[in-house]
């Protein structure tokens, strides 16, 4: 099985279709897009982001929100238009896959007038509670802090307290995205930590979607990151 990770597209979704295409699709493949699939949460940009998620060969398409989502802070689902077409959306919500237990959350520290934003220490850690125990895979929009959490600045910006109920809960993969400059992949105390932002710091296109593979006890055998 492949989990194909994907991230902060803000709209250039369409700029991946080439390189999804030449992944291909497999059965039971599943594709995780971690959040900000918008620049603000217009509603025309979501149907977009949509229905091009919906139309993608993939069995199973699960997605999150991120700080750029407002839409999805003021309607917490989404039709059954988009179900209908394979599509999970999941906030503070857990779903299995073909065997994995997948959880999905879009909150992160407080960061300026984003949507999904919560005070870092006690309120933060309040929703954190809410990620359950014996977890495959957790999916967040915002890293955990010291883990692909670096910026262009050289500052660490993750969550603290993210990282805390991490280590409590030991998922076998985590996915995230936010910080466009932390994208990539750090195995860490038997957690498979994944920063898959699409875009970079300029918020044009340029990391390819990173592929996990799968053996038939879920555990990762082989990585693809460009």
């Amino acid at each position: 099985m492949r989990v194909i990770c994907i991230s902060d597209t803000h709209t250039k979704h369409h700029k991946l279709s080439d390189d999804l295409k030449k992944i291909g699709h497999e059965k039971n493949d599943i594709i995780i897009h971690a959040g900000d699939c918008t620049n603000i949460g217009k509603p025309n940009d979501v149907l977009n982001f949509l229905k091009w998620f919906g139309a993608l060969p993939y069995e199973n398409k699960i997605f999150i929100a991120g700080n750029h989502d407002f839409y999805f802070e003021e309607h917490d689902d989404i039709s059954e238009e988009f179900k209908a077409m394979g599509i999970i959306y999941l906030m503070d919500q857990m779903v299995e896959v073909n065997g994995l237990k997948i959880y999905g959350s879009p909150w992160q520290p407080e960061f300026n007038d984003w949507a999904f934003n919560v005070s870092r220490g006690d309120a933060i850690a309040e929703k954190w509670e809410k990620i359950p125990n014996e977890l495959d895979i957790l999916i967040t929009h915002g890293p955990a802090h010291g883990i692909l959490d670096d910026t262009i600045n050289g500052l660490r910006v993750g969550c603290e307290e993210l990282y805390k109920r991490i280590m409590v809960v030991k998922p076998k993969i985590h996915i995230c995205g936010h910080i466009h400059y932390g994208r990539g992949y750090k195995p860490y105390d038997n957690t498979a930590f994944i920063n898959a932002s699409s875009l970079g710091e300029d918020y044009e296109y340029q990391n390819k979607p990173i592929v996990l593979i799968l053996d038939d006890n879920n555990d990762i055998i082989d990585i693809l990151i460009d």
